[in-house]
């Protein structure tokens, strides 16, 4: 019962982080999100637990189509494409990954996220802070419809 009641308040504050955070700490918190749920899913793996490591590959999934969903080929073509193809490629590794029984096709998605998310968490705070000055310039309707659809995907 506390366990459920735990759980409900750790999403409530989740969601209400991710509604007033910049889109830089959400993709953060998706990459480390990423990172946390192929771990478990390989320590699952590793200890006979499939029924987690099922769980935790399908989070995993999730927070990546939600990535993927969520890139702006309007910015950045090429970026978006190179994103798109890795987080597509990632994605039919966690799907290997939930039929087989070796870790390798994880070791795989891990091995591909592990640059990414070290490459973002070292963007520089003035480059953070010019993207940031740059999106308050937006339609405030554009960044509701932005976190909104992050909130949507199943974490």
């Amino acid at each position: 019962m506390y366990g459920r009641k735990l759980n409900a308040y750790r999403q409530t504050g989740l969601q209400a982080e991710m509604t007033v955070a910049d889109p830089y700490v959400i993709t953060r918190m998706m990459y480390q999100g990423i990172s946390d749920r192929l771990a478990q899913a390989k320590g699952a793996l590793e200890r006979g637990d499939l029924a987690t490591k099922a769980s935790r590959l399908s989070s995993a999934a999730a927070l990546l189509e939600n990535l993927r969903s969520t890139l702006d080929f309007s910015a950045d073509k090429n970026l978006a494409q190179i994103l798109y193809d890795i987080y597509s490629f990632m994605l039919e590794k966690i799907a290997d990954a939930a039929i087989e029984l070796t870790s390798g096709p994880i070791d795989a998605a891990i091995k591909v996220l592990a640059p990414i998310k070290a490459a973002w968490e070292k963007i520089p705070v003035s480059e953070r802070e010019k993207a940031q000055a740059m999106r308050r310039n937006q339609n405030p309707q554009d960044q509701v419809h932005h976190r909104a659809s992050l909130l949507s995907g199943t974490v």
